[in-house]
């Protein structure tokens, strides 16, 4: 199949598809005329790599996944502690977003969102000390 169907079987664009072979995780077979052409393995290689990305691994990770995937005498030992770092990545940048969300809802709360122009929100992102007072100190007389 050319690149097209195998965009339209995988998933992943013509785009990613060419990206992903100058990296060196698909090698697609060549024509006489030098035309790309795709066979099931390659797709089934291309819908792999597109689950790992859509659960976040990066580049790097999905190709060590590739290769465990590959090597048919690997231990799923070294499987599951990648698998297991990347869960442990991922909860720390959900505690990081929890801490944006608890900082941009208490600079929100403070905001009055009138006709006035002050903003805590727009002083806490310029640096205004004086802003992060007011916020601590509303948050003490709430709690």
């Amino acid at each position: 199949m050319n690149i097209g169907e195998a965009a339209a079987a995988s998933g992943v664009s013509a785009k990613m598809i060419r990206y992903y072979e100058t990296l060196g995780l698909v090698s697609p077979g060549r024509t006489g005329a030098n035309y790309r052409v795709y066979g099931e393995d390659d797709v089934h290689r291309l819908r792999f790599i597109r689950r790992a990305r859509s659960l976040g691994f990066s580049m790097e990770e999905t190709e060590r996944l590739l290769a465990l995937w590959d090597d048919k005498t690997r231990a799923s030992a070294e499987v599951k502690r990648l698998a297991s770092a990347h869960i442990a990545d991922l909860n720390r940048k959900i505690a990081e977003m929890r801490g944006m969300v608890d900082t941009l809802s208490d600079l929100v709360s403070c905001c009055h969102g009138d006709a006035r122009p002050n903003c805590p929100i727009l002083a806490d992102l310029a640096g205004d000390e004086g802003a992060a007072k007011r916020k601590a100190k509303g948050r003490a007389a709430k709690g």
